[in-house]
């Protein structure tokens, strides 16, 4: 069949039920399933796309994922990923701000921008200038705090053995970015660079600045130097600044996404953790990078 619906729960909870796989099929007129991991996700193909509200009433308010997609170029050949509150759980400016006493003013300022309420250049112009004068070693103490979401290292690591080129793309800063990027095994980071005097932050970002059409850029730029076509590439992102990528890739996932994003794009991530793209993509548990060994 041409489309597949993967349903997808939080692995730590395993509540997708050979019941709950049963009761969207009926729904859908699927196909036979196949489980890709069992109790946490598994597809079902149909002849067409179903609406997506008729999978949401099958699931009857149950914490599951779906996402539906095409069987040609399933399995995608570029992976393009914002970093902030997607590849890493929390908003790296918020956690370098509370050093300067200014967390809760700056995260709501961000909170804004990524909802789409504020020009994101006109806000991160505000929120840096704000920092200026706070200790570079700020910087470090924030990296600290830095955690990766769960199935982030997964879902890049498995993409790169299966041939995928892997961008991580930020509206955030280098000094986070290529650490990120380093820990996951991205092949290439782009983000804004946070200027200073060697002592103190200076209060400014250096122009121009990375935004929604630099991560668009660099979608469809990456996909033309490798010769793929915009159906084979997959991104993933939770703000406004990230919609356009989103709507341009072959399959574009909103990750827990704020409001204006999730209701705008293609597919949404809401329960599970990152390696949602992966089953999204037909990939089983056994062939997740790092799965074997735990």
């Amino acid at each position: 069949m041409p489309c597949v619906i993967t349903l997808i729960a939080d692995r730590a909870a395993t509540t997708l039920t050979p019941a709950t796989i049963a009761r969207v099929r009926e729904a859908v007129a699927g196909g036979d399933p196949v489980v890709l991991s069992p109790g946490e996700a598994a597809d079902i193909p149909v002849p067409a796309a179903p609406g997506i509200a008729t999978i949401h009433t099958a699931l009857a308010g149950a914490p599951i994922d779906a996402i539906v997609s095409t069987t040609d170029n399933r399995r995608k050949r570029l992976l393009v990923a914002d970093m902030d509150s997607t590849i890493v759980t929390g908003e790296t400016l918020d956690e370098l701000a509370d050093f300067a006493g200014l967390k809760n003013r700056i995260a709501a300022i961000t909170a804004r921008a990524m909802n789409g309420e504020l020009d994101f250049k006109a806000a991160l112009r505000e929120r840096v200038a704000m920092l200026q004068g706070l200790p570079v070693d700020a910087l470090e103490r924030t990296w600290q705090r830095v955690r990766l979401t769960a199935g982030a290292r997964e879902l890049v690591t498995t993409m790169r053995a299966h041939g995928a080129y892997t961008a991580l793309v930020s509206g955030g800063f280098s000094f986070f970015t290529s650490r990120v990027a380093a820990a996951c095994g991205f092949d290439l980071h782009r983000s804004n660079v946070l200027l200073d005097d060697g002592a103190a932050l200076l209060g400014r970002v250096a122009e121009p600045i990375l935004d929604r059409d630099t991560k668009l850029a660099t979608l469809t730029g990456l996909a033309a130097e490798r010769g793929l076509p915009l159906a084979a590439t997959l991104a993933v992102g939770d703000g406004a600044n990230d919609l356009d990528m989103l709507r341009a890739a072959g399959l574009g996932v909103a990750f827990r996404a704020k409001p204006i994003v999730a209701a705008a794009a293609q597919a949404r991530v809401d329960h599970a953790d990152l390696r949602a793209l992966l089953f999204a993509q037909g990939y089983r548990a056994e062939e997740i990078a790092g799965e074997k060994s735990g």
